[in-house]
């Protein structure tokens, strides 16, 4: 029998997860889920739902047993699998995030420049500290990292501890059930060449049930984007973009390859951490409902599609010894020639009881190996920056982004970082 232990289970997304974990339970062999948060409040709403779930899903005697705590040793010891959904200073830091790069005149977002920079920095430390109760109270467990940004934080990781770790993101699952639905076949016929790091990923041939469909899928994308009218008027590719391209762009890409659109954007909406706070909030007096006993419709407004899916299958696979493929970042460790083995990537992998093995993949191409290797970079020295307490990484992180500012404002972003972040900073705000 195994226990899942869920740190940040005060989350909106709990209700998500928990459902994919009941609905593999057998697979599993699940007795335990255990929600941990430092937000006692958010546990005594997330916490009864999820018993409820349970208890619908499993009866009352014999069933998956669902308790919470906000003591994370405690709710840790003896797991078997830990998930960390973790937002470390609450959805107010993400918007000081998104708000930092508007201020200079930058992209504003979570995960992805300044803002995904200052998120990486609050993080990591508390990631660090996480894993370290992990390898003293649930030696052997896996962690799964859902926490954002989550290659950068599953670097810091697999670099500093020794949990065995796997980062996860829910945008390759939904790509795949995208594409099978276009083509009417089941998610496990469709095998995708995905590339990149999180939120920097490029999917570069897709083969259905063994067969290569790749030159339909990008005709039918431009075709499909020469027409689309995107959620709130976001930007988004064009038929040339995609044609230049040669493969399907993870969405983020936008950022990099389109910023002054985006740029022009964002200057008349409000950041989309206002936007979930609103959300979040409904979702919570839905939660508080002592009837409700399933994950409400209403929680695919908050995003993450699939999240469940991404997660408890792969825990499922591990535990079943599968050998099935999923989308994950991992070490890269020969996956793709010529990039470093030892940092993370995401990347197409086999699982199996002993792990997530990268399968071999081809070179990138010269464009793409460019934009990964500057961005990495900028990943490694954040990662120092944040466990030796190194100013001068962090600075030159800043400089090497190409969503960051330039040379003359590189101190004054900094700076405001830093006092947007007083106390979050770790050995940084030495």
């Amino acid at each position: 029998m195994s226990r899942v232990c869920v740190i940040g289970g005060g989350s909106t997304y709990t209700p998500e997860l928990v459902d994919g974990l009941l609905r593999r339970r057998n697979e599993l062999d699940l007795s335990e889920v255990v929600l941990v948060d430092n937000d006692a409040d958010r546990l005594e709403v997330l916490g009864p739902l999820a018993r409820r779930m349970a208890e619908r899903t499993t009866g009352t005697a014999g069933g998956v047993e669902v308790r919470w705590t906000t003591d994370a040793r405690e709710g840790i010891r003896g797991s078997a699998w830990v998930v960390s959904q973790i937002r470390v200073g609450g959805m107010a830091a993400r918007d000081r995030d998104e708000r930092l790069g508007r201020e200079f005149g930058l992209i504003g977002q979570e995960t992805v420049g300044v803002g995904g920079m200052a998120n990486a920095l609050r993080t990591i430390p508390v990631a660090l500290d996480l894993a370290a109760i992990i390898e003293a109270e649930a030696p052997g467990a896996t962690l799964f990292n859902f926490t954002n940004p989550s290659g950068l934080v599953t670097e810091a990781l697999c670099r500093h501890t020794e949990v065995p770790t796997i980062g996860l993101c829910n945008v390759p699952w939904s790509t795949k059930a995208e594409v099978a639905s276009v083509f009417g076949v089941a998610p496990e016929a469709v095998d995708l060449d995905y590339v990149g790091l999180n939120h920097l990923s490029w999917m570069r041939r897709v083969t259905i049930d063994g067969q290569d469909r790749t030159a339909e899928v990008l005709t039918g994308l431009r075709a499909l984007v020469g027409k689309q009218v995107t959620h709130d008027g976001e930007p988004g590719w064009s038929p040339e973009a995609i044609e230049v391209l040669g493969a399907i762009p993870n969405y983020y890409l936008l950022y990099y390859y389109e910023t002054e659109a985006w740029l022009t954007h964002q200057a008349s909406r409000p950041t989309r951490a206002t936007e979930v706070m609103e959300i979040e909030e409904a979702l919570l007096e839905k939660y508080r409902d002592p009837e409700l006993d399933h994950k409400p419709a209403e929680l695919e407004k908050r995003g993450g599609a699939y999240y469940s899916e991404a997660a408890a299958a792969l825990m499922a696979d591990l535990a079943s010894d599968a050998g099935t493929v999923h989308v994950v970042n991992v070490p890269n460790a020969g996956s793709i020639p010529g990039f470093p083995d030892d940092v993370v990537v995401e990347v197409a992998a086999t699982i199996t009881r002993s792990g997530a093995v990268p399968r071999p993949t081809e070179a990138l191409r010269p464009d793409v190996d460019a934009l990964m290797r500057t961005i990495k970079d900028v990943e490694l020295l954040c990662v120092e920056a944040a466990v030796s307490g190194n100013e001068d990484a962090a600075l030159q992180a800043l400089l090497a982004h190409p969503l960051g500012p330039g040379a003359h404002q590189v101190q004054a972003v900094w700076e405001r970082m830093k006092e947007l972040n007083a106390g979050w900073f770790g050995r940084l705000d030495a």
